[in-house]
């Protein structure tokens, strides 16, 4: 259903450094900058891009939104934690967990305020 994930920062340079750790946590490869200076993570077809606003207003993050990512398990899901925890970003909610539908969570804020969550799929 989906092509691409496109957010919004105000600093691409402190984005990429948090987005390369995470996603490199996962076992992904850090992200390219395209010829608009748009930082492009692909995996799986999908893709995540970050951008700053073509606007040219602030970033702003989405109320109510939440970016899932897949991970292949618990490991790796404290492990993306830790990588953008150390890398500007902040948990929230709670620390990372199993929910009573078997899938293990963790979720952060990016530097921009963005709000993520890591989990393996569905166990029950």
């Amino acid at each position: 259903m989906f092509t691409h994930v496109m957010i919004g920062s105000n600093d691409l340079t402190r984005s990429k450094a948090f987005y390369d750790a995470t996603f490199m946590a996962l076992g992904g490869a850090p992200g390219e900058v395209d010829a608009r200076g748009r930082i492009v993570y692909g995996h799986g077809g999908s893709r995540l891009m970050i951008t700053v606003p073509i606007d040219g207003k602030p970033a702003t993050v989405a109320n109510g939104g939440t970016i899932g990512l897949v991970a292949s398990s618990q490991e790796h899901v404290k492990a993306w934690h830790d990588a953008g925890v150390r890398n500007g970003g902040r948990s929230t909610e709670t620390p990372p967990c199993q929910r009573p539908n078997g899938s293990f969570v963790a979720y952060l804020r990016d530097p921009d305020g963005n709000k993520l969550t890591a989990r393996t799929l569905t166990l029950a």
